[in-house]
């Protein structure tokens, strides 16, 4: 997913009369912003610290759970249940063992207001959209014109 959301337009191409393409056919130059908090974990750890590392956009909420560790070769059990064990643990590029135990920290810490929600409120999506909202103003997509056509 991060290097989907990663991906820029790189060129474009187009057929007489037609609407113009763009190479890769899915790419997302526009601003980005993650919603984050204390219900995700493992997956929901690791999405936001990557989604950061990759400079996607800010995270906005509240910490998350801190569940990054993962587990495998579980043996099932007679009563077919199974037996989970952690068996391997997340660190960082600067060879650091992180976000077990502590979780991701928001760029933007916005507190979900159970008072503020009662009525369909969301005050995180609500920032997240303002802050994307501002990076559109100051910098607005560019989207070139199609050239004249060559004589040829």
């Amino acid at each position: 997913m991060i290097e989907m959301l990663s991906r820029q337009t790189i060129s474009r191409w187009t057929r007489r009369g037609r609407t113009p393409m763009r190479t890769p056919g899915f790419a997302h130059n526009g601003p980005k912003a993650m919603l984050i908090n204390a219900w995700s974990g493992s997956g929901g750890d690791a999405f936001p610290y990557y989604f950061r590392a990759a400079g996607l956009g800010p995270l906005i909420g509240t910490r998350t759970w801190g569940g990054l560790i993962g587990y495998s070769g579980c043996p099932a059990l007679v009563d077919g249940g199974r037996l989970t064990v952690p068996t391997f643990s997340f660190y960082n590029t600067d060879g650091e063992w992180d976000v077990e135990n502590y979780g991701v920290d928001p760029d933007i810490e916005v507190v979900d207001d159970p008072s503020l929600m009662l009525d369909g409120g969301d005050p995180q999506l609500d920032r997240a959209i303002a802050e994307v909202l501002k990076a559109l103003d100051e910098n607005p997509p560019v989207r070139p014109e199609r050239p004249a056509y060559p004589v040829r």
